[in-house]
């Protein structure tokens, strides 16, 4: 298996902490643009996390979340932190999965009032069957402490604004709750990491831990006492959900490895020659051919992994890659080589996602980029 990656973000530093302690061996990511990422292994499965704080607001978010993606190309970005709930019935601690995210904040000033003109993004099916799944087994949870009662996950909109809400009478607080009564959380960012996500074609979740009621309670004592258990129910759901992701990313990608089964046929009326590779040929799969593909590719790329390892170990000599990124680049190269050495490579093959994440770890320095790219080029058998 490959070493998957998912990017979590979040707002402010309880947040933060509350995912990084679950994290094993964080270190210290350097953005160009002067960015501070951390990345740390998952506790319970293969796979890392790449920790990033954005600040208050869907703008700040929406940027940070872009460059998260472009620098790490993971297999899917995550916000996670508190909100408040828009209805009683959601009980303070419990976590709030985003079905849909609705920009509140777009609308058309009338005569006759603000006529609401929202922008909504849908979660993606395979994100939300996956946390469907994890909160239904609860393997998610940690164990309560005495007298602590167990949270659960709610899945239903977000309403993402631009304004702090803390109030139930207030004219805005009115119109929410009349406009879109279906939502049970209102936060700051959500709609920014959705619209970057839209736009970069990668799988985003909005994950909430219920800390107060937006009703004018968020300065007391009794809101500082909900947010860390809030924030950690939060991170808790959210590094599961992580583990699922990569982990059904990853048998996905084996299953792309055998699709010649039950009942396919292979004919190969021309005169060139056909390879197949699958882990499995069964049923009544019926395959004619003449003979095995040439092996001039596997060779050609690992000798292009090769140059790229010695252009990384270049480039850290030289001081354009930290100790942290360089060790991290490696790590993707051994498990590129790892699965040349396994099988050969396809487009969505094995081989591809260490690369595309060692294009993201690599970005800004340019001889770097152009031979990573010239290296997944040639695994996609386009080079």
């Amino acid at each position: 298996m490959t070493d998957g990656l998912v990017v979590v973000l979040t707002a402010f530093n309880l947040e933060y902490e509350a995912v990084r302690r679950r994290l094993v061996d964080p270190r210290l990511h350097r953005h160009e643009k002067g960015t501070r990422f951390e990345v740390g292994g998952l506790p319970r499965k293969p796979g890392r996390v790449a920790l990033g704080l954005t600040g208050k607001g869907n703008h700040p978010a929406a940027v940070l979340a872009e460059r998260a993606m472009q620098r790490f190309s993971p297999d899917a970005l995550l916000f996670v932190g508190v909100a408040g709930a828009l209805w009683d019935a959601t009980p303070l601690g419990d976590v709030v999965m985003a079905t849909q995210v609705y920009a509140y904040h777009g609308g058309t000033s009338e005569d006759d009032g603000l006529m609401a003109r929202p922008r909504a993004w849908e979660a993606p099916h395979e994100i939300s069957q996956i946390g469907s799944h994890l909160a239904r087994t609860g393997a998610w949870r940690d164990a309560p402490g005495p007298g602590e009662r167990t949270p659960n996950v709610h899945f239903a909109p977000i309403a993402a604004g631009e304004i702090v809400q803390n109030s139930r009478i207030s004219r805005e607080a009115q119109w929410i709750r009349e406009k879109y009564n279906d939502a049970l959380a209102i936060e700051m960012e959500a709609a920014g990491v959705a619209q970057a996500g839209h736009l970069n074609g990668a799988p985003v979740a909005i994950v909430r831990g219920i800390s107060d009621r937006a009703d004018g309670g968020k300065t007391t004592d009794d809101d500082r006492t909900w947010q860390p258990g809030a924030a950690a129910n939060a991170a808790a759901f959210a590094i599961g959900l992580a583990e699922e992701l990569i982990e059904n990313r990853e048998h996905t990608a084996m299953q792309s490895e055998t699709p010649f089964r039950n009942g396919t046929t292979v004919n190969n009326n021309s005169s060139g020659t056909v390879g197949i590779q699958a882990g499995t040929v069964s049923g009544t799969t019926h395959v004619y051919m003449a003979a095995a593909a040439p092996e001039h590719g596997a060779p050609d790329l690992a000798a292009r992994l090769s140059a790229v390892r010695g252009r990384l170990a270049d480039q850290r000599a030289a001081g354009a890659l930290d100790t942290a990124t360089h060790g991290a680049a490696d790590a993707e190269l051994d498990l590129a080589d790892r699965a040349l050495r396994d099988g050969e490579p396809s487009g969505n093959g094995p081989v591809l996602l260490p690369l595309k994440r060692l294009r993201g770890l690599v970005g800004g320095v340019a001889d770097l980029e152009t031979s990573v790219d010239e290296l997944i080029a040639a695994a996609r058998g386009t080079a």
